[in-house]
């Protein structure tokens, strides 16, 4: 059974930067489609990035260009690097994995329905941005 471990969270004044990671651990996620959610107080929750089994990225428009996603396959683990963060990225932040490793980019990339597919999400980690 695959489990997701979340760390890096904190607290952090706007225009700084965070890198998340998310370890996982019973399942290798070599050619699955992973991501990031985050949940902000009172917002529902959202697809912020996601990464194909092959490595193609996709980002919201809210983090594009300050956020990148990236996958070590050897650790296991799973990464989010976050820059010139705002207080609107205030919230908890999620990783989440598809164990289907035929899911094509088109399906992995399209933040607005993963959730749906994630087969495991973590634990979640912190993320506080002041001004």
């Amino acid at each position: 059974q695959v489990q997701l471990v979340e760390s890096g969270g904190g607290s952090v004044q706007a225009g700084g930067s965070l890198r998340l990671s998310c370890a996982a651990s019973g399942y290798w996620i070599t050619g699955c489609c992973m991501g990031w959610f985050r949940q902000g107080p009172g917002n529902e929750r959202e697809g912020v990035a996601s990464i194909d089994g092959g490595g193609t990225p996709t980002y919201a428009d809210s983090v594009k260009g300050r956020f990148t996603i990236s996958k070590d396959n050897a650790k296991n683990t799973l990464y989010l690097q976050m820059d010139s963060l705002k207080r609107e990225d205030t919230a908890m932040y999620y990783c989440a994995i598809d164990l289907d490793r035929g899911r094509v980019w088109s399906v992995c990339g399209r933040l607005s329905s993963l959730g749906s597919l994630v087969d495991e999400w973590g634990q979640g980690t912190q993320v506080t941005v002041s001004s």
